[in-house]
């Protein structure tokens, strides 16, 4: 019997302007970049990491840098909405004043499944939510001492992830079957949509550890490119649960990867019959390995096996400007 997902660990998603992803993600959201490295698979991209004040597993959105990368093309098969926890319901009124004021594109706070939701998009179009996390029982990121967001209406970190996919039932059966998740709560559908919206929660649940799953057999399959996300993770504590994870999901017959090293964390890899590509990664060793706790993401920084290769990565590589933004500043 495989042990039991912790929850979220990150989000990873695709950008063709890593400066202007920087700039969003710091200023506008306050997230601290707590890793400037590279895409392991292909060291010609930024892969870039917001989280908490460490980066702690739960907190953390990431993104590729590629900037050949189509738009996104919307559709199912796909991570489609990427929700981040913030306190209560006068942080969701604090964020929706402070988008009017900086020309964020979001909607109207909303209702859902008992909880308070503001959507919104990045600067490419990514599909973003803010959910307030009242009474949750899966403790928040500690927000970065610095950041330009005051502390008290910060984002503490993931609180949900969408998936849209044609039919619900190959996907429902690997999350409760293979991954132990729970359905908690049918949802109606969104105005002109073809279906609903199915929430599950794995471990104690609520924000940290919520997957919805929208059917939308109407549309057409997802192309991923900037302003879409290409997987999704959740999190394990050990090494020795996430050895046990591997052998379950193969078990399951789901063609998962052997563990790959990130050095931050290990990873395995596999996609679900709807079309979205797994991850479920280690809770450590976590992003202050290499670097001081103070400097995260100051530089750049290379895993052992590449660092031999640094003077070429970096010639090959766009400056980024420096991340480094004072409590209380405004845009």
């Amino acid at each position: 019997m495989a042990p039991e997902l912790g929850g979220l660990h990150h989000v990873t998603a695709v950008t063709a302007h890593a400066a202007e992803n920087l700039r969003f993600y710091t200023e506008v959201l306050g997230l601290r970049l707590v890793k400037k490295t590279v895409n392991q698979d292909d060291v010609s991209a930024y892969h870039l990491f917001y989280g908490d004040e460490l980066g702690h597993a739960g907190t953390e959105v990431t993104f590729f840098d590629w900037a050949m990368a189509a738009p996104n093309r919307a559709g199912h098969g796909e991570v489609s909405a990427v929700g981040l926890r913030v306190p209560d319901r006068a942080a969701l009124d604090w964020w929706a004043a402070r988008f009017d004021a900086l020309g964020v594109p979001h909607g109207e706070i909303a209702e859902r499944d008992g909880r308070g939701v503001l959507a919104f998009t990045d600067p490419e179009g990514q599909r973003l939510e803010l959910v307030d996390e009242i009474g949750a029982v899966i403790p928040g990121g500690v927000p970065w001492a610095r950041s330009s967001v005051p502390s008290g209406v910060g984002i503490r970190g993931l609180g949900t992830a969408k998936l849209t996919v044609a039919r619900p039932e190959p996907t429902a059966r690997v999350l409760t079957e293979v991954l132990g998740f729970r359905q908690t709560a049918e949802l109606p559908a969104d105005d002109g949509a073809a279906g609903g919206t199915t929430v599950y929660e794995v471990g104690p649940g609520g924000p940290g550890a919520t997957v919805l799953v929208e059917v939308r057999p109407d549309l057409a399959r997802a192309r991923q490119g900037r302003g879409g996300v290409h997987h999704i993770a959740f999190r394990t504590p050990t090494f020795e649960e996430h050895e046990a994870w591997q052998r379950h999901i193969a078990a399951a017959g789901l063609g998962v990867t052997p563990i790959i090293d990130r050095y931050y964390f290990r990873s395995i890899y596999f996609r679900e019959p709807g079309g979205v590509l797994f991850e479920i990664a280690t809770d450590g060793p976590g992003f202050a390995t290499d670097e001081d706790a103070a400097r995260l993401g100051e530089s750049l920084a290379l895993p052992p096996f590449l660092e031999p290769h640094r003077a070429r990565i970096e010639a090959g590589l766009r400056p980024l400007p420096t991340a480094d933004v004072a409590a209380g500043d405004e845009l």
